[in-house]
């Protein structure tokens, strides 16, 4: 431990702060230049539709590689190796999905929000409330994830001790977080997020070329150090099983959780809300290439950062570290460059916390404002001014439940709350949008029965999993790796529920379906053209 403290002592806060406040001064500056041609309500809610396929994917490659993609996935390959990189997998592959049933098709057949897809050819009031509910429950549980990973962070890069501290610059992040939606809208949240996907993406590449210079630039000899350097299951870094090979129970947990990933993706709101912001669906497919490629890249980039920290700090140390495994990226920084370097990767990690809370703010306050109160409580019968409005309020309103929840949240198992998200996204949101693109026959009670049967069934199995409560008591830190400690109400097995939940909400949809009469073929036929052409898209919203 005395090695850790000596590690991050050799850090400086104060140099770690001023590279972040610059990097939030000249950020600010670009979203008020922004905020300029921000008047209508497609610029707000989809940046007048005006960004190229290049920029909009390298965008959503800042909105998509979060603080549990930078920090989670080096610390989970740095302690086990194989299984940690089976994440990086996972979370490209989900692209393809993607890539393939939802961009260009969504693109063409919405307007600004998830719910105009899905009420489309429906019900407009209860399938744009049970969407708006659905986005609103994805984003509040990515919101909470992020946050607290912003307490956590605060207490190893910055240097700021005690509870007061760490609540303090929750609530500074979420106040810039704000000012970036309140003032710039969507047009100053993707330049946010294309400014920190380059830093990002810079950063990693640096730290990569490092590693792999200490080693001779051969893969081969800095697996070895890693394997080396871990001891007794140093071997074990190699191969598949270290964490997911050792019962048949956790084998099952972690197809659950691949499925869960591979498939959320592809219905959570803020990723899909981004295809809206191209003028064009070639636009959209564009953009999902350029998003691949530079998520690849980097999670390319993950795998030597990975084994880099396993090698030249040490599993040992990035265990006992205040942020455990999402530690070894920082504390790797700080091994190659000092405190300058752990100083850049500080403000990145902070970067990347304050463009995907803005975009999950913004994402769910124009659902609110588009689907509720737009299309539900005022009927259609409102102006775009007073829906923008509307949309702002909200967004103070979500920041100010972000702050709240972020500090509650902080010393809470933040892993958890990412794949309860991606869980959600893949139960509720993709069997509804899947079937609404390419199914004839489906109709309102199947959406209805899809969405809150998805939501619903996957939160009750998260609540009862061992994710929450029942885990036994780690002899090292004396602590469950559950959510609640010294409780067990568990009695589902599985830490993620997307094995179960997901097919279980494509059953209820296609249940939902078969027992309604309803089935408007003129409105789908519409639907199947608009998706595959987009002639019309910018009229996606049926009154």
């Amino acid at each position: 431990m005395s090695t850790l403290a000596a590690g991050v002592q050799g850090s400086d806060p104060t140099l770690n702060i001023t590279i972040f406040a610059v990097f939030v001064a000249i950020t600010l500056v670009i979203v008020f230049r922004a905020s300029r041609n921000t008047k209508t309500a497609s610029d707000y809610y989809a940046a007048g539709r005006a960004f190229t396929g290049p920029q909009n994917g390298i965008a959503i490659s800042g909105d998509y590689l979060s603080a549990a993609s930078f920090l989670g996935i080096a610390g989970a390959i740095a302690i086990n190796g194989y299984d940690g990189f089976l994440y990086s997998i996972g979370f490209l592959v989900a692209w393809l999905v993607a890539l393939l049933l939802v961009a260009e098709l969504l693109r063409n057949t919405g307007k600004f929000t998830m719910g105009d897809v899905l009420a489309f050819r429906m019900k407009q009031r209860p399938v744009r409330a049970a969407a708006a509910i659905s986005t609103l429950a994805v984003s509040f549980f990515y919101l909470l994830a992020q946050m607290a990973g912003a307490g956590g962070l605060v207490n190893l890069l910055l240097g700021i001790e005690g509870n007061l501290g760490q609540d303090l610059v929750i609530a500074v992040v979420g106040v810039i977080m704000i000012l970036y939606v309140l003032i710039g809208g969507m047009k100053g949240t993707t330049w946010v997020q294309i400014i920190k996907a380059v830093l990002l993406i810079a950063g990693t590449f640096a730290m990569t070329l490092w590693v792999l210079g200490k080693y001779g630039f051969n893969l081969s000899t800095l697996f070895q150090a890693a394997v080396d350097k871990g001891g007794q299951t140093g071997q074990a870094l190699l191969g598949p099983g270290k964490q997911y090979g050792k019962t048949g129970t956790t084998k099952l947990d972690f197809l659950s959780l691949g499925i869960a990933l591979v498939l959320g993706t592809a219905g959570l709101p803020h990723v899909l809300m981004r295809f809206y912001t191209v003028p064009t669906a070639k636009d959209a497919r564009r953009s999902v290439v350029w998003a691949i490629a530079l998520i690849g890249i980097f999670y390319l980039f993950t795998l030597v950062l990975g084994y880099g920290a396993g090698a030249l700090v040490g599993p040992e140390v990035i265990a006992k570290a205040p942020g455990t495994t999402n530690s070894a990226a920082p504390l790797l920084a700080l091994e190659l460059g000092g405190p300058v370097l752990l100083g850049f990767i500080a403000a990145v990690a902070f970067a990347t916390i304050l463009a995907v809370v803005a975009g999950l703010t913004i994402t769910a306050s124009a659902s609110f404002a588009h689907d509720v109160y737009a299309n539900v409580l005022k009927k259609g019968k409102t102006d775009a001014d007073s829906e923008v409005r509307v949309a702002r309020i909200t967004a103070l309103v979500i920041g100010a439940v972000a702050i709240v929840g972020g500090i509650l949240a902080k010393n809470q198992n933040v892993a958890f709350l990412v794949a309860l998200a991606f869980a959600v996204a893949a139960s509720a949101n993709l069997p509804t949008i899947l079937y609404s693109l390419f199914w004839k026959r489906f109709n309102t009670q199947g959406a209805l029965w899809s969405i809150y049967g998805g939501l619903g069934v996957c939160v009750l199995l998260i609540v009862f999993s061992p994710a929450v409560s029942g885990k036994p008591v780690d002899p090292k830190t004396g602590k469950s790796a559950s959510m609640i400690q010294g409780v067990d109400f568990h009695w589902f097995p599985l830490d993620n529920p997307g094995l179960v939940s997901i097919p279980v909400a494509f059953f209820l949809g296609w249940l939902g379906t078969v027992l309604s009469k309803e089935y408007d073929g003129k409105k789908y036929a519409e639907m199947e053209v608009r998706s595959l052409t987009g002639v019309g898209a910018e009229k996606a919203v049926r009154h």
